[in-house]
């Protein structure tokens, strides 16, 4: 009865609805051609826009609609993330920093891949029919995949955008060379060039006692200081000689 009260009341309106289909399907249209060419005509300003809507849009929504379960998360990452990106444009950059911000992208990165795939495992569940098996709802389970599943996605693009603006900035605090590609300070064979640390240490000297890594150009440096240089895989330059090198080489991506 509602869905024949429902044909009753949009009689004779097929043509407007039909117009209105062809207005949206034109004006994705064009907004994609704008949002292509002002990112490629100003990609600074386009990833910051677009982090910038991604990180308050939801945030209306939550305290709109009472999802205090997203907020709570958003807030925890919000606060963290602001202290993270707060160190990393600091200057003089603290040698501690590169560390630190690679491990919270690496934490961000596991704990959203972990939840994006279990997500997307428990609407394959659904879809198939197991939830009967376990008497549980269809509507339950579908629920917690599509949560689970935006979750490991919304977190995990907003942990990869601001990782790259991390980068950006520690990129250009700590190189050791200037615009013209030439290095402005010397450094020791026994000096990382990203946190400034002895690369070999004794057992009961101070310092950082970790795997090290030597790029195609010879130059050493600890492990999680270049994996922090090279978050996101943005950076495919030696941090001392800005000679061009295949991180590839050393390690498929920054998040082993």
């Amino acid at each position: 009865m509602q869905h024949e009260r429902l044909h009753v009341k949009h009689r004779g309106h097929e043509a407007m609805h039909a117009e209105m289909v062809l207005i949206l399907i034109a004006t994705l249209v064009v907004a994609q051609i704008v949002l292509v060419q002002w990112k490629q005509r100003h990609c600074r300003s386009y990833n910051m826009v677009t982090l910038l809507q991604m990180w308050v849009v939801p945030l209306y929504f939550t305290i709109k609609l009472y999802w205090w379960r997203f907020l709570s998360t958003w807030g925890m990452f919000s606060v963290i993330t602001s202290y993270v990106i707060f160190r990393a444009t600091r200057k003089p950059l603290s040698c501690r920093t590169p560390r630190m911000v690679y491990k919270w992208f690496l934490l961000i990165y596991k704990l959203s891949y972990a939840v994006g795939v279990i997500g997307y495992l428990a609407i394959m569940f659904t879809m198939f029919g197991f939830n009967v098996f376990f008497r549980i709802k269809a509507e339950d389970s579908m629920d917690v995949g599509v949560i689970m599943l935006f979750y490991g996605l919304y977190y995990g693009v907003m942990g990869r955008d601001f990782a790259e603006i991390c980068s950006d900035y520690m990129a250009s605090t700590i190189g050791y060379y200037n615009m013209g590609g030439m290095p402005s300070r010397n450094l020791s064979n026994d000096v990382c060039a990203v946190c400034g640390q002895r690369i070999f240490v004794d057992v009961d000297e101070e310092g950082i006692i970790e795997d090290t890594y030597q790029l195609s150009c010879n130059h050493i440096f600890h492990e999680f200081c270049i994996r922090g240089w090279c978050i996101v895989g943005k950076k495919q330059t030696c941090p001392y000689c800005n000679e061009k090198v295949d991180l590839k080489r050393m390690m498929n991506n920054p998040y082993p």
